[in-house]
């Protein structure tokens, strides 16, 4: 798996364009407004986008959408339940899923509590995680939509994939650009109300 993340500043946001090796083909996840940032990453790693996934519905994480998808005819997708938060999309997310990217297989994982219609990527150890979980700390849940008890639900359940798997959040809030479940169950600031705490992780 190829893995490019991508700076935005615009509220310190990170897009992903994430490729098959073998197939030279990539998805981008969130795309901010600098489109051409993501398709220069992208042609600088010889790579084809051929989709485009949101993780959730809010305008910081779109907002490109609509350019990228001019640029590079990719689909767009979002979940069902935040599809009228940006209803241009092309395909709608339903339940448990996954999508194909040439020999990669990413599950869909639903975490609302940020938006209704949250989502997370999981593939050969790495995790997309939009706003459900930053390094450091957990998306909002006052805005429209936002329920804290079922943000910590989905949280609980991210955790219970390997220790090892790595997180790359929505924003470049925390203090690296990217950590591990094993390091946010030691480290993050909600892990004790949304109880998933575990001192001893290695």
């Amino acid at each position: 798996m190829i893995i490019k993340q991508i700076p935005m500043g615009y509220m310190d946001n990170f897009s992903y364009v994430v490729g098959c090796a073998a197939t030279r083909k990539a998805l981008v996840i969130d795309p901010a407004p600098a489109v051409d940032r993501i398709i220069s990453a992208a042609d600088k790693a010889e790579l084809k986008i051929v989709m485009i996934v949101n993780t959730h519905g809010h305008g910081d994480h779109t907002a490109g959408n609509a350019e990228l998808k001019r640029r590079t005819g990719a689909p767009v997708y979002i979940h069902a339940l935040d599809g009228d938060r940006y209803p241009q999309a092309d395909y709608l997310l339903k339940a448990e899923t996954s999508l194909q990217l040439g020999e990669i297989v990413f599950d869909i994982i639903p975490t609302p509590g940020h938006t209704p219609g949250g989502i997370c990527l999981y593939a050969q150890g790495h995790l997309f995680t939009g706003d459900t979980l930053f390094v450091g700390d957990s998306g909002r849940t006052d805005l429209a939509g936002g329920h804290r008890p079922t943000l910590g639900a989905s949280i609980r359940r991210l955790m219970q994939l390997p220790d090892e798997t790595v997180v790359w959040p929505g924003h470049d809030y925390g203090p690296t650009p990217s950590s591990t479940i094993g390091w946010e169950k030691r480290n993050n600031v909600n892990a004790e109300e949304y109880g998933y705490r575990v001192a001893d992780v290695p």
